[in-house]
């Protein structure tokens, strides 16, 4: 690698936006994860008479229509809201990258088939087309991921395919092959070494846009039912209280839109560091 593409590289890493996203995402994850140890009230307990009340030193976030404190419904509806935002991102993931890897290196009829089907799911928008399975299997958390990532399975399908289309006409995969290498053999150690860094760096990427999508049909009300926390839920149930409380649906919302653009952020550089290496 060359001196230039070091400093290219290296130069982001001190940027300030960068440290400030990740230390969001270890804040979330740290929630996710220890919920318990930065939440001070229950989630689901609430006092009626401290419905509505501003945010102060003793809720962070405030309270809502029931008394329950906000900040903690927040902290413990992360884990509930990530593990769908990665479950989503996997499923397209492993299912884009097979179907890929598999029309671009048999190509023909076989080839063209699936790409005509993934043609069909590209014309629908990603968020109707969750709307549209979630129909089919019911509520639910776990059919929220379920149907966000079905619905970006196209995305990583289509561009593991042409990564797959440009690593196979390389002379070493053509080597292998006429040396009587088998198939399974050329596509783990010739074809997916050179694909998949691309569809890493686009599954980083496509962490925010799932987190988005998870939030909205929670939002929409197809998540996990009340009193359960969840982001996308506590938006729902404080949009009737916008006027008289602000911070009910401002201050999980700044949570929500914090984490995707930190998320966004540090994809970008994974993305432009994969670029400099390659």
């Amino acid at each position: 690698m060359s001196l230039l593409a070091v400093i290219r590289i290296s130069r982001p890493v001190f940027a300030p936006t960068l440290w400030l996203s990740i230390a969001v995402l270890i804040i979330v994850a740290l929630w996710a994860l220890f919920p318990g140890h930065f939440s001070p009230q229950d989630p689901l307990a609430g006092d009626p008479l401290q419905a509505l009340q501003p945010p102060s030193a003793q809720h962070w976030f405030g309270t809502d229509h029931l008394g329950r404190d906000i900040y903690s419904r927040s902290v413990h509806g992360t884990a509930l809201t990530l593990q769908a935002t990665l479950f989503s991102v996997a499923i397209a993931f492993l299912l884009g990258s097979g179907i890929g890897v598999l029309g671009g290196y048999v190509r023909g009829r076989f080839d063209n088939l699936l790409m005509r089907l993934i043609d069909i799911l590209m014309a629908v928008p990603g968020l109707l087309l969750a709307m549209a399975i979630i129909t089919v299997l019911g509520f639910g958390t776990l059919h929220i991921a379920v149907a966000v990532g079905l619905s970006s399975v196209a995305t990583f399908a289509r561009l593991s395919r042409g990564e797959v289309l440009r690593a196979r006409n390389h002379l070493f995969v053509e080597a292998a092959r006429t040396g009587g290498v088998g198939h399974l053999t050329i596509i783990r150690r010739h074809i997916l070494p050179h694909a998949l860094p691309p569809v890493l760096s686009l599954a980083a990427l496509e962490l925010g846009f799932a987190l988005l999508s998870v939030s909205a049909l929670s939002f929409l009300g197809f998540g996990a039912p009340p009193p359960q926390p969840e982001w996308g839920l506590l938006l729902a149930e404080g949009r009737n209280y916008i006027a008289a409380a602000w911070w009910y649906t401002t201050l999980p919302g700044a949570t929500i839109a914090l984490t995707v653009l930190a998320t966004n952020r540090v994809a970008s550089f994974i993305q432009d560091y994969a670029e400099e290496l390659c």
